[in-house]
């Protein structure tokens, strides 16, 4: 009998050790960042089409202007959605750090990264991305991104190869390209470890761009 109160007293004591160690889910948190991701999306596939030839033409036809004058309108707006997307997840980075999928589980943990990519604050928050993918809150090659988007804006080489530039060239010439990448030959060992499912080259495709290899003396 005595043995049978020690028993059940350990697996009490291991449930309550379990129970200790998961994390409870931020519900109200997660619906608010589904929220915030519906607006981060809610105009860029319409300007997405502005780069498929003709697209462009047919939208800004039904709304009456010139095809710059559509595509401004809707630059406009998408960046009033990602102006008030910023505030609140500062907000929510002031509260609990950067909310991963212990706090909100997937795919809700995307949701700041997507809000931060598309601001002009990207530098100011590499660090909090960073240790987000180290603690594995974050998917590693989202940061790594990230990380390439940042150091191109700083004018420097990226890692992984996930940037295009189309208006960075010397020559004047209007062409999109990869943005030179820091030892180029090694890039798509790189983004496998980091977690891309693609090449460089198949990543540059997808993007509607032929890669080759550029140097830094080629672009501004």
């Amino acid at each position: 009998m005595l043995m049978m109160k020690r028993v059940t007293v350990i697996i009490l004591m291991l449930v309550s050790i379990s129970a200790f160690g998961q994390h409870k889910i931020n519900t109200v948190l997660k619906k608010q960042l589904d929220s915030v991701m519906l607006l981060d999306q809610k105009y860029r596939d319409t300007l997405s089409l502005f780069m498929t030839p003709g697209k462009g033409d047919s939208i800004a036809k039904k709304l009456s202007l010139k095809t710059w004058q559509a595509m401004n309108h809707y630059s406009a707006l998408q960046g009033q959605l990602d102006s008030l997307n910023l505030i609140f997840i500062e907000g929510v980075f002031h509260k609990y750090g950067y909310p991963g999928k212990t706090l909100v589980d997937t795919p809700a943990n995307e949701s700041a990264w997507y809000i931060i990519q598309h601001s002009k604050k990207i530098h100011q928050y590499m660090p909090i991305m960073k240790k987000a993918a180290e603690d594995k809150e974050l998917p590693f090659y989202l940061y790594a991104m990230m990380l390439d988007r940042d150091l191109m804006y700083q004018g420097h080489e990226q890692v992984y190869g996930s940037q295009v530039n189309c208006n960075g060239l010397k020559s004047g010439k209007h062409e999109c390209f990869v943005w030179p990448i820091k030892d180029a030959a090694a890039v798509n060992e790189r983004r496998k470890k980091a977690g891309f499912d693609q090449t460089v080259e198949q990543n540059a495709q997808r993007l509607g761009v032929t890669y080759r290899v550029m140097t830094m003396d080629e672009v501004k």
